[in-house]
């Protein structure tokens, strides 16, 4: 074989999707009614693609052959902008994007991630799960996109500082701190007096290596996975956002699906996003132990003086202001009074 022709076949199996990796193709499958396509940002061994996976097999066998899902993980379609637009133009017809990259189309999806909001994740579903997540799905239908109504998790994020544990708001003052290229990010840090600064996450690591920046907040997984921990001491469960993915799809897609296969899959992907949550909870559980086994000191502050201090610079009424009236208040029905 020349190194040219090696070559090729690499590239061909480079872009092979995760189902046909990881299991023969059925002949049935060869010839599905529906080969359909759907991408995400994930790597293959995430729970959010194992789950999805499950979901895919479910929906082949229980349609005896008539919709075929082939899963392209790890940003192998490209990034989240370039999948959120070819899901809308019908070039894939799945896509999960998180609430903060879909809020780039449709605002309201953002509300999730609104600073404090959810003390734990009983009030997380109770929101999602009803009238809120009802609500959002019905902006998105808007955009000709079908919306599954379970959605999926991506965790509370947390809060890593090299300087000292974070205890209480005080401990926010100046603070210099990466966020992502988020509005609603940048506006909840400034509100408790933090020094926000947007960067990628290529560049998180080195940033906090050198001083540009002495912290940063994420999902646990993710400071795990990225070896934060050697340049980071401390870790505050500030559970500060929480963020999930939405499980969409193609409107055109969707509506050609005849009425038995829609509930084929519609069932197939809800039960998959539940055991998907209970993936992260137990991935989370034990990603505390590990950290703390790496040196990262571990503290629990409570949330009320960050929502004091939000409530005091005017953060709740802002944004109270650019999510309406209805939303907020569905969003304040499951979690108490913010503004």
């Amino acid at each position: 074989m020349t190194e040219m022709t090696r070559r090729s076949l690499l590239r061909t199996l480079s872009a092979v999707p995760v189902a046909g990796m990881t299991t023969a193709l059925p002949a049935m499958a060869q010839t599905a009614e529906f080969s359909l396509k759907y991408g995400n940002n994930l790597p293959v061994t995430h729970p959010l693609n194992i789950r999805a996976k499950e979901a895919c097999d479910r929906i082949l066998k229980e349609s005896k052959g008539r919709v075929d899902i082939k899963i392209f993980p790890n940003n192998q379609l490209g990034g989240d902008t370039d999948m959120l637009s070819q899901v809308r133009s019908g070039g894939i017809d799945f896509f999960t994007p998180s609430a903060l990259v879909i809020a780039t189309l449709v605002p309201v999806a953002a509300i999730n991630a609104v600073g404090f909001a959810f003390s734990d994740y009983n009030q997380v579903w109770s929101a999602m799960d009803g009238d809120l997540g009802a609500h959002v799905r019905a902006a998105i239908a808007k955009m000709h996109l079908h919306t599954f109504e379970k959605m999926w998790d991506n965790g509370f994020r947390q809060t890593t500082s090299s300087k000292a544990p974070i205890t209480t708001a005080k401990d926010l003052d100046g603070l210099k701190i990466r966020v992502p290229v988020s509005p609603l990010s940048i506006s909840m840090f400034k509100g408790l007096g933090a020094s926000p600064t947007s960067l990628q996450f290529s560049e998180v690591y080195s940033s906090l290596q050198t001083k540009i920046v002495d912290a940063q907040e994420n999902p646990l997984p993710i400071i795990q996975v990225a070896k934060l921990y050697e340049v980071q001491k401390f870790c505050s469960l500030t559970n500060h956002i929480w963020d999930g993915y939405w499980f969409i799809a193609n409107g055109r897609t969707w509506e050609r699906l005849p009425a038995d296969l829609k509930a084929i899959v519609s069932a197939a992907i809800n039960d998959a996003g539940m055991g998907q949550r209970d993936d992260i909870k137990k991935l989370n559980e034990s990603v505390v132990g590990d950290l703390q086994s790496k040196g990262l000191a571990i503290n629990r502050p409570a949330a009320e003086t960050f929502r004091a201090k939000l409530r005091e610079a005017g953060f709740y009424g802002e944004w109270k202001g650019r999510f309406g009236d209805e939303a907020w208040g569905l969003l304040e029905k499951s979690v108490g009074k913010l503004a």
